[in-house]
């Protein structure tokens, strides 16, 4: 067994591990993957497109900050997603105003489907 001390956001956890007698099952990658389109959903817009605000990563949106047509200031919470049990803050990349909204609350989303739209 081998031991190691793994930090965490902050934390710092023991770990243990222990080798198998048997060897483990590899997976080797022969070739590039995609994962499918989420399906196209119907999106709130008002103006220009702008530029778009994606997911970092998979997860659930557990709350909208913003509204159609608001104005907005970079580094300001947009929305918070939930992924893997954290609650993530979207921020704002830029100011402008908020031109389309993707999402709503309670929809689960793909890392990198757009989320909503900040025009100038």
């Amino acid at each position: 067994m081998t031991n190691y001390t793994i930090l965490v956001n902050g934390r710092s956890y023991d770990v243990t591990v222990q080798k198998k007698k048997t060897p483990a099952d590899t997976f080797v990658s022969t070739g590039k993957t995609t994962a499918p389109s989420p399906a196209a959903q119907p999106a709130l817009s008002v103006g220009g497109e702008g530029e778009k605000v994606t997911a970092p990563m998979p997860g659930k949106i557990i709350e909208i900050h913003v509204c159609l047509g608001e104005r907005v200031k970079k580094g300001q919470a947009l929305l918070i997603m939930e992924a893997m049990k954290m609650h993530n803050p979207i921020l704002a990349a830029k100011d402008g105003t908020i031109s389309k909204l993707f999402v709503k609350v309670n929809d689960s989303v793909q890392s990198g489907q757009p989320l909503l739209s900040i025009g100038t």
